[in-house]
Protein backbone atom coordinates (compact mmCIF):
# COMPACT_ATOMS: atom_id res chain seq x y z
CA UNK A 1 0.00 0.00 0.00
CA UNK A 2 1.26 3.44 -0.96
CA UNK A 3 -0.31 5.61 1.78
CA UNK A 4 1.03 9.13 2.27
CA UNK A 5 1.23 11.29 5.37
CA UNK A 6 -0.94 13.94 3.69
CA UNK A 7 -3.66 11.37 3.13
CA UNK A 8 -3.58 10.28 6.77
CA UNK A 9 -3.72 13.89 8.03
CA UNK A 10 -6.68 14.55 5.71
CA UNK A 11 -8.43 11.42 7.04
CA UNK A 12 -7.98 12.55 10.66
CA UNK A 13 -9.16 16.09 9.93
CA UNK A 14 -12.41 14.87 8.38
CA UNK A 15 -12.93 12.26 11.12
CA UNK A 16 -12.57 14.92 13.83
CA UNK A 17 -14.93 17.56 12.41
CA UNK A 18 -17.26 15.39 10.32
CA UNK A 19 -17.15 17.82 7.42
CA UNK A 20 -15.08 18.05 4.26
CA UNK A 21 -15.39 21.82 4.04
CA UNK A 22 -14.37 22.50 7.64
CA UNK A 23 -11.56 19.93 7.46
CA UNK A 24 -10.29 21.56 4.27
CA UNK A 25 -10.23 24.95 6.00
CA UNK A 26 -8.29 23.54 8.96
CA UNK A 27 -5.66 22.12 6.60
CA UNK A 28 -5.60 25.23 4.37
CA UNK A 29 -6.71 23.15 1.37
CA UNK A 30 -9.48 23.46 -1.12
CA UNK A 31 -12.36 21.07 -0.60
CA UNK A 32 -11.63 19.37 -3.91
CA UNK A 33 -7.99 18.83 -2.92
CA UNK A 34 -9.08 17.30 0.39
CA UNK A 35 -11.60 15.06 -1.34
CA UNK A 36 -8.86 13.94 -3.70
CA UNK A 37 -6.63 12.92 -0.78
CA UNK A 38 -9.42 10.87 0.80
CA UNK A 39 -10.12 9.16 -2.53
CA UNK A 40 -6.41 8.36 -2.90
CA UNK A 41 -6.37 6.86 0.61
CA UNK A 42 -9.42 4.73 -0.04
CA UNK A 43 -7.95 3.62 -3.36
CA UNK A 44 -4.68 2.63 -1.69
CA UNK A 45 -6.55 0.69 1.03
CA UNK A 46 -9.15 -0.62 -1.45
CA UNK A 47 -11.71 0.15 1.28
CA UNK A 48 -13.99 3.02 2.20
CA UNK A 49 -13.06 4.96 5.32
CA UNK A 50 -16.12 7.24 5.22
CA UNK A 51 -19.79 6.59 4.54
CA UNK A 52 -21.17 9.55 2.66
CA UNK A 53 -24.74 10.74 2.17
CA UNK A 54 -26.29 14.01 1.00
CA UNK A 55 -26.82 15.07 4.62
CA UNK A 56 -23.85 13.71 6.58
CA UNK A 57 -20.52 12.02 6.50
CA UNK A 58 -19.39 9.48 9.06
CA UNK A 59 -16.66 6.94 9.58
CA UNK A 60 -17.16 3.52 8.12
CA UNK A 61 -16.49 0.44 10.24
CA UNK A 62 -12.99 0.32 8.75
CA UNK A 63 -12.55 4.05 9.39
CA UNK A 64 -13.46 3.64 13.07
CA UNK A 65 -10.89 0.84 13.41
CA UNK A 66 -8.29 2.89 11.56
CA UNK A 67 -8.74 6.21 13.38
CA UNK A 68 -7.00 5.43 16.75
CA UNK A 69 -4.13 3.77 14.92
CA UNK A 70 -3.61 6.75 12.61
CA UNK A 71 -3.94 9.18 15.53
CA UNK A 72 -1.13 7.41 17.38
CA UNK A 73 1.07 7.31 14.28
CA UNK A 74 0.56 11.01 13.63
CA UNK A 75 1.07 11.90 17.29
CA UNK A 76 4.30 9.90 17.49
CA UNK A 77 5.54 11.46 14.26
CA UNK A 78 4.66 14.99 15.39
CA UNK A 79 6.42 14.37 18.70
CA UNK A 80 9.51 13.16 16.87
CA UNK A 81 9.46 16.17 14.54
CA UNK A 82 9.07 18.50 17.51
CA UNK A 83 12.11 16.85 19.10
CA UNK A 84 14.11 17.40 15.92
CA UNK A 85 12.94 21.01 15.73
CA UNK A 86 13.98 21.55 19.36
CA UNK A 87 17.41 20.10 18.67
CA UNK A 88 17.82 22.30 15.61
CA UNK A 89 16.64 25.38 17.53
CA UNK A 90 19.04 24.50 20.40
CA UNK A 91 16.11 24.24 22.82
CA UNK A 92 17.45 20.91 23.98
CA UNK A 93 20.32 18.54 23.31
CA UNK A 94 23.49 17.04 24.71
CA UNK A 95 27.06 17.53 23.58
CA UNK A 96 30.18 15.77 24.81
CA UNK A 97 33.65 17.31 24.66
CA UNK A 98 37.01 15.62 25.21
CA UNK A 99 39.95 17.83 26.14
CA UNK A 100 43.29 17.60 28.00
CA UNK A 101 43.19 18.24 31.71
CA UNK A 102 44.88 21.65 31.56
CA UNK A 103 42.60 23.21 28.97
CA UNK A 104 39.67 21.56 30.79
CA UNK A 105 40.43 23.48 33.98
CA UNK A 106 41.39 26.82 32.40
CA UNK A 107 39.86 27.83 29.07
CA UNK A 108 36.89 25.48 28.69
CA UNK A 109 34.97 26.24 31.91
CA UNK A 110 34.79 29.90 30.87
CA UNK A 111 33.67 28.99 27.35
CA UNK A 112 31.08 26.50 28.61
CA UNK A 113 29.67 29.01 31.09
CA UNK A 114 29.34 31.65 28.37
CA UNK A 115 27.70 29.18 25.98
CA UNK A 116 25.28 27.90 28.64
CA UNK A 117 24.27 31.49 29.36
CA UNK A 118 23.13 31.79 25.73
CA UNK A 119 21.75 28.22 25.47
CA UNK A 120 20.73 27.07 28.97
CA UNK A 121 18.79 24.06 27.68
CA UNK A 122 21.86 22.41 26.16
CA UNK A 123 23.54 19.87 28.43
CA UNK A 124 27.32 19.72 28.17
CA UNK A 125 29.55 16.92 29.39
CA UNK A 126 33.28 17.54 29.54
CA UNK A 127 35.73 14.63 29.55
CA UNK A 128 39.08 15.79 30.96
CA UNK A 129 41.73 13.29 30.03
CA UNK A 130 45.35 12.86 29.02
CA UNK A 131 46.21 14.38 25.66
CA UNK A 132 46.59 10.99 24.00
CA UNK A 133 43.03 10.09 25.00
CA UNK A 134 41.32 12.98 23.20
CA UNK A 135 41.28 11.54 19.70
CA UNK A 136 40.49 8.06 21.05
CA UNK A 137 37.31 9.35 22.67
CA UNK A 138 36.31 11.13 19.46
CA UNK A 139 36.98 8.01 17.37
CA UNK A 140 34.96 5.76 19.70
CA UNK A 141 32.00 8.15 19.70
CA UNK A 142 32.27 8.78 23.43
CA UNK A 143 32.86 12.45 22.60
CA UNK A 144 31.24 14.45 19.80
CA UNK A 145 34.48 16.35 19.28
CA UNK A 146 37.79 16.94 20.99
CA UNK A 147 40.14 19.84 21.61
CA UNK A 148 43.87 19.41 21.94
CA UNK A 149 47.37 19.93 20.56
CA UNK A 150 48.62 18.41 17.34
CA UNK A 151 49.08 14.67 17.33
CA UNK A 152 49.97 12.15 14.65
CA UNK A 153 47.30 12.47 11.93
CA UNK A 154 44.84 9.66 11.20
CA UNK A 155 42.47 9.07 8.31
CA UNK A 156 39.53 8.74 10.70
CA UNK A 157 39.97 12.10 12.46
CA UNK A 158 39.91 15.57 10.92
CA UNK A 159 41.60 18.51 12.64
CA UNK A 160 40.70 22.20 12.38
CA UNK A 161 43.14 24.75 13.82
CA UNK A 162 41.65 26.55 16.83
CA UNK A 163 44.62 28.69 17.93
CA UNK A 164 48.40 28.89 17.99
CA UNK A 165 50.29 30.04 21.08
CA UNK A 166 53.91 30.68 22.09
CA UNK A 167 55.55 28.82 24.96
CA UNK A 168 55.94 30.69 28.24
CA UNK A 169 58.34 30.20 31.12
CA UNK A 170 56.61 29.72 34.45
CA UNK A 171 58.57 30.30 37.65
CA UNK A 172 58.01 31.46 41.23
CA UNK A 173 58.48 35.08 42.32
CA UNK A 174 62.08 35.95 43.06
CA UNK A 175 63.46 33.39 40.63
CA UNK A 176 66.64 34.49 38.76
CA UNK A 177 64.70 34.46 35.45
CA UNK A 178 62.58 37.31 36.78
CA UNK A 179 65.55 39.67 36.51
CA UNK A 180 66.07 39.03 32.79
CA UNK A 181 64.55 41.51 30.36
CA UNK A 182 64.22 38.81 27.71
CA UNK A 183 64.12 35.11 28.61
CA UNK A 184 65.74 32.74 26.12
CA UNK A 185 65.39 28.97 26.08
CA UNK A 186 69.12 28.80 26.76
CA UNK A 187 68.45 30.71 29.98
CA UNK A 188 65.55 28.47 30.99
CA UNK A 189 67.27 25.10 30.53
CA UNK A 190 69.92 26.09 33.06
CA UNK A 191 67.35 25.43 35.79
CA UNK A 192 65.46 22.23 36.75
CA UNK A 193 62.46 21.87 34.47
CA UNK A 194 59.26 20.08 35.45
CA UNK A 195 57.75 18.84 32.18
CA UNK A 196 54.88 16.68 30.98
CA UNK A 197 55.30 13.05 30.07
CA UNK A 198 54.87 11.82 26.51
CA UNK A 199 54.55 13.72 23.27
CA UNK A 200 54.40 17.18 24.89
CA UNK A 201 58.05 17.04 25.93
CA UNK A 202 59.16 14.85 23.03
CA UNK A 203 57.86 17.32 20.43
CA UNK A 204 59.23 20.27 22.35
CA UNK A 205 62.69 18.67 22.49
CA UNK A 206 62.60 18.00 18.74
CA UNK A 207 61.54 21.58 17.95
CA UNK A 208 64.23 23.09 20.17
CA UNK A 209 66.96 20.82 18.81
CA UNK A 210 65.92 21.56 15.22
CA UNK A 211 66.21 25.29 15.83
CA UNK A 212 69.31 25.18 18.02
CA UNK A 213 71.14 21.82 17.87
CA UNK A 214 73.21 22.71 20.92
CA UNK A 215 70.04 23.25 22.99
CA UNK A 216 69.07 20.21 25.07
CA UNK A 217 65.95 19.81 27.15
CA UNK A 218 66.55 17.49 30.11
CA UNK A 219 63.57 17.65 32.48
CA UNK A 220 64.35 17.07 36.14
CA UNK A 221 60.89 15.58 36.54
CA UNK A 222 58.11 14.48 34.17
CA UNK A 223 54.52 14.38 35.38
CA UNK A 224 51.15 13.53 33.82
CA UNK A 225 49.31 16.82 34.36
CA UNK A 226 50.37 20.45 34.11
CA UNK A 227 48.54 21.22 37.36
CA UNK A 228 51.05 18.93 39.08
CA UNK A 229 53.93 20.65 37.31
CA UNK A 230 52.71 24.10 38.35
CA UNK A 231 52.25 22.95 41.92
CA UNK A 232 55.83 21.69 41.95
CA UNK A 233 57.04 24.98 40.47
CA UNK A 234 55.14 26.80 43.20
CA UNK A 235 56.98 24.65 45.76
CA UNK A 236 60.31 25.79 44.33
CA UNK A 237 61.16 22.47 42.65
CA UNK A 238 61.89 23.95 39.23
CA UNK A 239 60.35 25.90 36.38
CA UNK A 240 57.93 24.84 33.66
CA UNK A 241 57.15 25.63 30.03
CA UNK A 242 53.46 26.31 29.53
CA UNK A 243 51.02 27.99 27.14
CA UNK A 244 49.37 31.35 27.88
CA UNK A 245 45.80 30.07 28.03
CA UNK A 246 46.78 28.67 31.45
CA UNK A 247 47.76 32.12 32.76
CA UNK A 248 44.86 32.20 35.25
CA UNK A 249 45.94 28.86 36.70
CA UNK A 250 49.59 29.95 36.97
CA UNK A 251 48.50 33.12 38.73
CA UNK A 252 46.41 31.07 41.16
CA UNK A 253 49.70 29.43 42.21
CA UNK A 254 51.21 32.95 42.40
CA UNK A 255 53.66 32.16 39.62
CA UNK A 256 55.23 34.42 37.02
CA UNK A 257 54.62 33.72 33.33
CA UNK A 258 56.92 35.21 30.66
CA UNK A 259 57.44 34.49 26.94
CA UNK A 260 60.32 32.26 25.88
CA UNK A 261 62.51 33.38 22.96
CA UNK A 262 65.31 32.15 20.73
CA UNK A 263 63.87 30.04 19.29
CA UNK A 264 60.25 31.13 19.07
CA UNK A 265 58.36 27.87 19.63
CA UNK A 266 54.58 27.72 19.38
CA UNK A 267 51.90 25.07 19.70
CA UNK A 268 48.76 24.73 17.67
CA UNK A 269 45.55 23.45 19.20
CA UNK A 270 42.85 21.83 17.11
CA UNK A 271 39.22 20.81 17.16
CA UNK A 272 39.06 17.10 16.33
CA UNK A 273 36.01 15.47 14.73
CA UNK A 274 35.36 12.01 13.35
CA UNK A 275 35.25 11.79 9.56
CA UNK A 276 31.96 10.47 8.22
CA UNK A 277 30.03 11.29 11.40
CA UNK A 278 27.65 14.25 11.37
CA UNK A 279 27.72 16.62 14.30
CA UNK A 280 24.55 17.43 16.22
CA UNK A 281 23.19 20.98 15.96
CA UNK A 282 24.37 21.57 19.55
CA UNK A 283 27.91 20.39 18.75
CA UNK A 284 28.09 22.52 15.59
CA UNK A 285 26.77 25.52 17.52
CA UNK A 286 29.29 25.08 20.35
CA UNK A 287 32.24 24.74 17.97
CA UNK A 288 31.23 27.95 16.19
CA UNK A 289 30.86 29.66 19.57
CA UNK A 290 34.28 28.37 20.67
CA UNK A 291 36.02 29.81 17.60
CA UNK A 292 34.34 33.18 18.13
CA UNK A 293 35.26 33.12 21.82
CA UNK A 294 38.91 32.40 21.07
CA UNK A 295 39.04 35.13 18.45
CA UNK A 296 37.41 37.72 20.71
CA UNK A 297 39.67 36.88 23.64
CA UNK A 298 42.83 36.83 21.50
CA UNK A 299 43.90 33.49 22.88
CA UNK A 300 46.10 32.94 19.84
CA UNK A 301 47.85 36.30 19.97
CA UNK A 302 51.46 36.31 21.17
CA UNK A 303 51.69 37.61 24.70
CA UNK A 304 53.71 40.81 25.05
CA UNK A 305 56.40 41.11 27.70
Amino acid sequence: MNVSLRQLRAFLAVARVGSFSRAADSLHLTQSALSGLIKELESALDLRVFDRSTRRIQLSDVGRELRPIVEKVIQDLDTALDEVASLKALKKGMLRIAAPQLISCTLLPEVIAAYRSAHPQIRIRLFDCVVEGVQARVFSGEADFGIGPERDPTLEISARTLFEMPFMAVFPPGHPLERLERIRWADAVQYPIVALQGQFTERLSVDLHAALPELTLNPSNEVTFMTTALSMVGAGLGIAACLPYARSLAHSYRLQMRPLHEPEVTRKFFVFTRNGRSLSPAAESFIDFLFRFVEQHEWSAPVSE
